[in-house]
């Protein structure tokens, strides 16, 4: 009697579990997963492995599920058995559509339900026992997975990849998802979008050459440095020494309000690699407030300059 209710409990225990691991697998959102794992979560690494194999988990479920529907049938034979003995039919026939409902609230409806409104925290938390017992369906698993892999194969299709290069387009979605609910706004989107179309590219693209950028001689005199600046309209003057090397740069506002006859004072000029990515060249001159900054080749020669206001600016023109 016991051993048939406790058979009973762990066959809707699993149904419950891998059918709702099956809800919250189709749910679950994959972006979550990939920073999550980014950011050294090994569940959620372990979770990402399993989007990008999406064969062999559903060949664990499918595996988990009849294996809980076997021990749900199996436990309901020997509970009638016991209780009414053997060969009555019609206890046999009543005994699963007794039960039936209860099997489908607590076995399926209940899980999914659950899965469906949290499947992250849910698939995180259940995470180790999924791979546990994908660690011990793997021998049968893996037959199902090589199956899928051979029919993928003939049809050419393959199955998603969740990698880096995806987080732009399905950041995508989930930014129109959010304008479409009135949680972004266009230009929210639109700025977004701006960043992810020129994030990678490298800072070569978009830094002006140095023979193209007029340039003034530390110790000038400010009235010429100001006309220089109204002449070319330059917010921002790059500043030479004696060898003209730059050496730095002046923003002109400061020059005028500081009433110094000759140019003496300037913000030192931080150096960028030409590899480095247009984001990341951003980033490191909005942190150290630098407005002007010098692109090196790899042997270390100032070939451009980069204007932190050309790549703020770059970021709401429609791209």
């Amino acid at each position: 009697m016991i051993a048939g209710f406790v058979l009973f409990c762990v066959g809707i225990f699993l149904s419950a579990f891998f059918s709702g691991s099956e809800t919250g697998f189709y749910r679950v959102t994959r972006v979550r997963l990939l920073l999550d794992g980014l950011g050294g979560d090994p569940m959620a690494r372990i979770l990402l492995w399993f989007t990008n194999q999406p064969a062999f988990f559903i060949a664990t479920t499918l595996i988990g599920n009849n294996l809980a529907n076997y021990f749900v049938s199996l436990s309901i034979v020997i509970l009638t058995q016991q209780l009414f003995g053997n060969g009555l039919l019609w206890v046999d026939m009543l005994a699963p559509i007794a039960l039936s409902p209860f099997v489908f609230v607590y076995g399926e409806l209940l899980p999914k339900s659950l899965y469906y409104r949290a499947p992250n925290l849910l698939l995180h938390r259940g995470g180790p026992l999924f791979v546990l017992f994908a660690v011990v369906f793997a021998p049968l698993s893996g037959l199902l997975w090589i199956f899928g892999r051979l029919l993928q194969s003939v049809i050419g299709n393959a199955p998603l990849r969740v990698r880096l290069a995806l987080a732009r387009g399905e950041l995508q979605q989930v930014l129109a998802e959010g304008e479409e609910a009135g949680i972004l706004r266009p230009a929210q989107r639109q700025l977004a979008q701006s960043l992810f179309s020129f994030a990678s590219r490298p800072v070569i693209e978009l830094s002006r050459p140095v023979a193209r950028v007029a340039t003034v001689e530390r110790g000038a005199a400010t009235a010429d440095v100001m006309r220089i600046a109204r002449r070319h309209r330059a917010p921002i003057i790059p500043v030479v020494d004696e060898r003209h090397q730059l050496i730095g740069y002046v923003r002109i506002v400061d020059l005028s309000l500081s009433g110094a006859k000759t140019l003496e004072e300037f913000r030192p000029l931080t150096t960028i690699p030409a590899d480095e990515t247009l984001i990341a060249a951003l980033i490191g001159m909005q942190s150290s407030k630098d407005e002007l900054a010098a692109v090196a080749d790899q042997g270390g020669n100032t070939v451009a300059l980069l204007y932190a206001e050309e790549l703020t600016s770059r970021l709401f023109r429609a791209h």
